[in-house]
C-alpha cells in the first residue's frame, strides 16, 4: 500500500468512525468532570508519557500563553495534569494524570459504548491491528509537533 492509498483510505474511514460513535453534543459550559470545552481540549492534547511543553501546547491552540498558563494551574488543581519531574512553572513540560486520561475517556468526542459497540464486531486479531495501527499512526502524528522524535517514529 502506497502512502496515497493509506492517506485516502484513513480520509474516507474518520469521518465514519466519528459519526457512528459521536452523538452527543456539549450544550453545557461544563461537565460533570469540571471541565470547560476549552479544559478537554487542552487535555487531549496532553500525554500520560510524553511531557509537552505549555509554549509549543499554547502555540498550536492559538492561545496566549498566560492563558494557557491558566488553565493548566486550574487542571493540576483538579488532579488532571502534573508538572514534569523536576519542574514548575510556564515553561516546564507538563503530563495528563491517570484521572486526565479517565475524564478524556468520559468526554472523548468518540463516546466509549458506541466504540466498544464497534470493537465488538470485530475480531481479536483485528482488535489488536486496529490499536497498534492507530496507536503508530498517533506516533507518527505527535512526531510532527516534535521533530526531534521523527527519527524515533519509523
Amino acid at each position: 500500500m502506497t502512502v496515497d492509498q493509506a492517506t485516502r483510505v484513513i480520509q474516507a474511514s474518520f469521518p465514519q468512525i466519528y459519526l457512528a460513535c459521536h452523538t452527543r453534543h456539549q450544550r453545557k459550559r461544563s461537565t460533570e468532570h469540571r471541565l470547560s470545552s476549552r479544559d478537554a481540549t487542552i487535555l487531549a492534547h496532553l500525554s500520560e508519557r510524553d511531557p509537552l511543553a505549555p509554549s509549543r501546547l499554547a502555540a498550536h491552540l492559538g492561545l496566549a500563553r498566560s492563558t494557557l498558563s491558566e488553565a493548566l494551574k486550574r487542571l493540576v488543581a483538579l488532579g488532571y495534569v502534573r508538572v514534569a519531574s523536576g519542574g514548575g512553572g510556564r515553561t516546564t513540560p507538563v503530563l495528563l494524570t491517570g484521572r486526565g486520561a479517565r475524564a478524556i475517556r468520559d468526554t472523548s468526542v468518540l463516546e466509549t459504548r458506541r466504540l466498544r459497540a464497534a470493537l465488538d464486531r470485530v475480531s481479536p486479531s483485528d482488535l489488536r491491528t486496529i490499536a497498534a495501527g492507530l496507536s503508530r499512526l498517533a506516533t507518527a502524528c505527535r512526531a510532527l509537533r516534535d521533530p526531534a522524535r521523527q527519527a524515533g517514529s519509523r
